[in-house]
């Protein structure tokens, strides 16, 4: 039975996660996505090394260990964030961004099923064609034009990284402990967009106030806090359960899109995100006989 606390702490990862896709819009205006991300990386590194000594934290004791957190970090994070950075940057709407995302937990069960060898049922294919659905209704009257086409491809980068990612975590990285196995992560990160900025990005970084907040809040609150929190969740519960709570995640963002910088939420981006959430409810591993409430 989930307790009291992992409610909580379910509530504030989602309300936290959310902001993310706002964080990225507000400051991406002043700097290209992958120098954004490479300071962020690198800041969250810095910030959770230092906790992680403060604390006198347990470091990984192999190289496979490492390994295997550096391979989770580039997924869960270098993959995904640099993804849903490279869309927005290119002019999708932090909510578009938030629903394609959302679509995680379908390809979690999905790809969980089949690494354990299980059948997935029709049901959840019926779900995964009504969410494939609630998409449509949401991009469908943006994707007319080029730029909305090249910010798709960033996006399927992003979901597949978070997916096979949280999964990796899961089963590779929960002995490791969580303050110095991040730090590792945004560390390998960093390392991995160094070169990458070097080659592919050259525009300077316009340090207004709004990107210092920006880069602030996603490196305290995002890299720091709803990690955190979501690979305390991973420890908890079952990936699958886990993923679920990307479901709530589109709803608040094109909420937050709407507050912060008027993004359209039309009818049919609510029906869209109405079908997105029952697709994905839908594809929802069914329950053992055994532990089915008498």
């Amino acid at each position: 039975m989930t307790d009291i606390r992992s409610l909580r702490f379910a509530g504030l990862f989602v309300l936290l996660w959310s902001t993310g896709f706002i964080g990225a819009k507000y400051g991406l205006p002043y700097a290209p996505p992958l120098t954004f991300l490479l300071y962020r990386f690198t800041l969250a590194a810095a910030v959770m090394m230092l906790i992680a000594f403060a604390t006198r934290t347990a470091w990984p004791r192999s190289f496979t260990q490492v390994a295997h957190v550096a391979i989770a970090g580039w997924l869960v994070h270098g993959a995904c964030l640099g993804g849903v950075f490279v869309s927005i940057a290119g002019g999708m709407p932090a909510g578009t961004s938030a629903m394609l995302l959302g679509l995680q937990p379908i390809l979690t069960v999905l790809i969980a099923r089949g690494w354990l060898g299980e059948q997935v049922v029709g049901r959840q294919f019926a779900g995964l064609v009504l969410a494939l659905a609630g998409v449509w209704f949401v991009v469908r009257h943006k994707i007319g034009f080029a730029g909305d086409w090249v910010s798709l491809g960033p996006m399927v980068v992003a979901l597949v990284g978070l997916s096979v990612g949280t999964l990796y975590q899961k089963r590779f990285c929960s002995s490791v402990d969580l303050r110095s196995g991040t730090s590792l992560q945004f560390m390998a990160c960093a390392l991995l967009y160094l070169p990458l900025v070097l080659w592919l990005e050259g525009a300077p970084v316009r340090w207004t106030p709004e990107f210092t907040f920006a880069l602030a809040w996603l490196v305290l609150v995002l890299s720091v806090g709803a990690v955190s929190l979501l690979f305390w969740l991973l420890r908890r519960d079952a990936a699958s359960d886990v993923a679920r709570l990307f479901y709530l995640v589109p709803p608040v963002t094109a909420l937050l899109g709407w507050i912060a910088f008027a993004e359209a939420l039309d009818a049919s981006s609510i029906l869209g995100m109405v079908m997105i959430a029952a697709g994905v409810a839908m594809a929802r591993p069914p329950v053992p006989e055994g532990s089915r409430g008498g």
